[in-house]
This record gives C-alpha cells, structure tokens and sequence, in this order.
C-alpha cells in the first residue's frame, strides 16, 4: 500500500488548533476552501493548517502545493473519508481539530468564535454551529439553531437534543477537543463517506457540545458529493449510501454499547440509525412491505416530533400503500413525487411540511454577503 507522504511546516511553536482539510478530486472547489481559512480573523501563529489528499486524480494536488509551505500537505492513497481522518487526526499539532471538507469553505469568523466557545467553557469538548446550504444556481438556504444549544448525549433528555441537532456537527461545522478526537479513533475505514457522524456522535456521548447560533460555514450542494443524493447521482450513490449507513448503525451500536450508558439512552441513540439504514436497504434490496411503514414512521416521528395531528392523519394515510407496494416500488413513487413541481406546490398550500421550531431557515437567492473567495494569492 502506498505511504501517506507529509510535508511538514516548523514545529517551533504549537498552534492552539489544527485545521484538517479532507479533500478528494476537490479541483473546482479546494482553493475557496484553503483562502478560506488563510483569511480568517483568527491569528495564524495560532493555526495550522493540514489537508489531507485522499488519492486524487484530478488537479488538487497541484492546487493544494500552491500553498506550501503556509499549509501542510498528507498525500495518500485513496481509501474514503474515514481513512482521512484515520491519518489527519494524529498527525495534528493543535489542542483543537477543525474539520473542512475540500468542497465547503468558512465565514471569516468562524474560529475566532468557535475558539471563544472553547475558551468560555473549558468541560465543552464538540463545537458546532449553523449552515448556508449553497446550491449552484445561487440560492441558498440558511439553517440556525434557535434553542438548546448546550448538551450532553449521556442522558435521555441530552440523547434527544443531540438526535435533532446534529445536522449542525458534521464536517465543516465540527471542532473538537484533539485529545478527545484520538480517544474515538480508529474511525471503521468502511465509511467512506458520513465518517463525520461516527465522531460527532461518540463525541458528544463523552464529553458536553456547544452549538452556536451562527451559520459559518457554506455547504456546498453538487452531484460529485458522497454525502448528497440527487437526481443525477442517486442511481450509483443510493447502494453505495445503504452500505455506509448499515456500517455506522453497527459500529456504532457496537461502540455506544461499550460505554456506560441505560437502555433508553442507548436506544435513543440507535435505533433513528437502523431505521436509516433499513429504509436505505429496502430502496436498494427491497423487503417486506410492512417494514417499509416500521422504518418510515420511525424516521418520521423523530424527525418530525412537532407535526400537528392533521399531518399525522396525512403522514399514516401515504404510508398506507407502503403496506401494499414492494418497496422499491414505493420508493420510486415517493422519489417522482419528491421532484414534482405540481405535487410539491400542492403540498405547500394545503399542509406544508412540517418546520422545527428550534431551527431557523432562511431561503435567498443571492450569496451572502459573508461569502470569501479566493481573493489572495498563495502564500
């Protein structure tokens, strides 16, 4: 197997935190995300920056070099995302590990707040915040947190606010403790893709999380992304997605399981994964009707824990062909009617889709003012 090769900066001095930089066939994308850290608001003799190339073959990595020596670079062999950060979180010089995807990059203030957090509270070890999904006509949306932006998934109650606000923890949004990150991993290499979840999840079981009520990263919506199915995706992701999910349901069933944690925590915490992971499969493999409707109204309950009884009359009355239609029959259904302008106009007017009152969206099309770009020149 090839060696990950290291180019290394000095190491006269610590930085207070790492920025680990994950990135495959990122050519279109990789220098917004680097200019974005180099223009932070943060001191740079306080930062490191080290990015990860799991393997590419397009042009990243001359992209990437551009940057020497200001960003350290870990060339390897192509293995996912978890072999990434299998590789990137012990060679980390920081107190603190900031994860950025090769795709997304950061608000100029990002570290400077989220380094804040950390020193305010000393016990938190997981920060993360709000999102700006950027699509590529423009758009975007913007998704804060309004409530319940302190918590510990050790508990029942602190295992519920986890469940909803963990789309605020993934890659891009994540900092963490390093000595806490190195107590997690090996992350299983199997999760080629959504291995963020696998560390913020056992994370926030051992030690407290912070979420704050900014949206300082922006999130990068394109087909060539792992994470995100869409219509000109979905055919070749959907099994790749289904073995991902079944991966993180077992390990990390298997991991929490290790930990001291009651029945109701536990359960809490995996039982959304499975039900993930199953309809995943039934999409793919197809199944028993009657588990379709198991995994759907399990999905939907936790997801949706505010719906009004109209929409749950509304929401038990579309999964009742679900007890009739194969699976992936139903699926393909829901799929055509998920993309339907007429369908989803209808459903906004008549019972729109259920809004969590402790999340804020706010949908634009024009960029955010926030936006950075690759205004300087390589260091």
């Amino acid at each position: 197997m090839e060696q990950p090769q290291s180019v290394r900066v000095s190491d006269n001095m610590k930085p207070a935190v790492t920025v680990l930089v994950d990135t495959y066939n990122h050519e279109r994308f990789i220098e917004e995300a680097i200019v974005s850290v180099l223009e932070q608001d943060f001191p740079a003799s306080e930062m490191e920056i080290l990015v990860v190339d799991d393997g590419s073959t397009d042009r990243t990595p001359e992209i990437v070099r551009k940057f020497e020596p200001s960003v350290r670079v870990i060339r390897k062999a192509n293995g996912g995302q978890a072999s990434a950060f299998n590789v990137g979180i012990p060679e980390a010089r920081g107190g603190f590990i900031a994860f950025l995807d090769g795709d997304d990059w950061w608000a100029k203030d990002k570290l400077s707040r989220v380094m804040h957090a950390f020193g305010q509270d000393p016990t938190l070890g997981v920060v993360g915040h709000g999102i700006v999904l950027v699509y590529p006509d423009g758009s975007q949306i913007r998704e804060v947190l309004r409530e319940g932006f302190r918590f510990q998934a050790n508990t029942p109650d602190g295992a519920r606010l986890f469940r909803l606000r963990k789309n605020f923890l993934g890659t891009s949004r994540l900092v963490l403790r390093a000595d806490l990150a190195r107590r997690i991993i090996p992350v299983p290499e199997e999760l080629r893709f959504q291995a963020d979840e696998y560390l913020f999840t056992l994370a926030s079981v051992l030690q407290p999380v912070a979420v704050l009520p900014d949206a300082m990263v922006f999130y990068r919506q394109h087909a060539s992304n792992y994470y995100q199915l869409s219509q000109e995706n979905s055919a070749a992701r959907v099994p790749q997605k289904q073995i991902v999910l079944s991966h993180i349901a077992q390990t990390l069933s298997d991991q929490l399981r290790r930990i001291t944690l009651n029945h109701e925590v536990y359960s809490i915490l995996v039982d959304i994964l499975w039900a993930e992971a199953l309809q995943m499969r039934l999409m793919v493999e197809g199944g028993w009707p009657w588990r379709t409707v198991s995994a759907e109204w399990k999905i939907y309950e936790v997801m949706c824990p505010e719906a009004s009884a109209a929409h749950r009359i509304f929401k038990i009355a579309t999964l009742l062909p679900a007890l009739l239609l194969p699976p992936r029959v139903f699926y393909r259904v829901k799929k055509r009617l998920a993309v339907s302008a007429v369908y989803t106009s209808a459903r906004q007017k008549v019972l729109p889709y259920p809004v969590a009152s402790h999340v804020e969206i706010k949908r634009s099309s024009v960029p955010d003012a926030r936006r950075p770009g690759p205004q300087i020149s390589p260091r």
